[in-house]
């Protein structure tokens, strides 16, 4: 029987050694790629051939929304399963609007991965329980967050700002001109009513977008 071919994409060394042990123990996953950047993943993807890749969104550089995007638009079929260590439900929610099919909080127990991963490769969405929930409790009230009001691109912009890259850096990482970032910044400033760049930071905070150690 052929194996699931998994590609694990995490700038953190120390998770895929932790990801790729515990996929390697089960008799039907194999390991078969491995990135540290959303930029690594996009090179790498198309000769690994995947049948699930586990992406890590909150990376330095494009960040996994903008690499699942850019993967599922070259390959509409690709599974992409999403992990974050944050808390907040923006991530899950723009990560599988950009094209992801699982999201998984890194709390989750390590045999929900595996699930997650086998039930993808049988075309099936996975959604991490508390997350779902706490997605159809938004929808059902409607109580939005501020940065709800962005749009997919200014989402991006506004985490990689409240990061502390400047316009030429986040420019540079997503492709765009500075006067483009410019613009961005402009709209998300006058959306979210916020002044200076400190001010996304401590909304990012408040929100659980970023972590100090980020």
């Amino acid at each position: 029987m052929s194996k699931l071919k998994v590609m694990l994409v995490d700038d953190h060394a120390v998770v895929r050694v932790g990801f790729k042990l515990l996929l390697q123990a089960c008799d039907d996953i194999e390991v078969v790629a491995e990135a540290d950047s959303g930029e690594a993943a996009c090179q790498t993807c198309e000769a690994a051939a995947p049948d699930v890749v586990v992406m890590d969104i909150a990376m330095a550089g494009m960040g996994g929304i903008e690499a699942i995007k850019r993967l599922t638009a070259k390959d509409s079929r690709l599974r992409i399963l999403a992990l974050s260590a944050h808390d907040d439900i923006s991530h899950p929610m723009r990560a599988l609007q950009a094209g992801a099919m699982g999201y998984l909080s890194k709390r989750s127990a390590p045999e929900v991965l595996i699930d997650a991963i086998r039930a993808l490769a049988k075309g099936e969405r996975y959604v991490d329980a508390k997350i779902a929930q706490r997605i159809a409790l938004q929808a059902i009230g409607g109580d939005k967050g501020p940065v709800e009001k962005l749009s997919a691109r200014e989402f991006e912009v506004f985490v990689q700002l409240a990061r502390g890259q400047s316009v030429a850096q986040i420019s540079e990482t997503l492709k765009l001109s500075n006067s483009t970032v410019g613009t961005h910044l402009y709209n998300i400033k006058q959306k979210l009513g916020l002044g200076n760049q400190a001010e996304m930071t401590l909304l990012a905070l408040r929100h659980g977008l970023i972590h100090l150690a980020e």
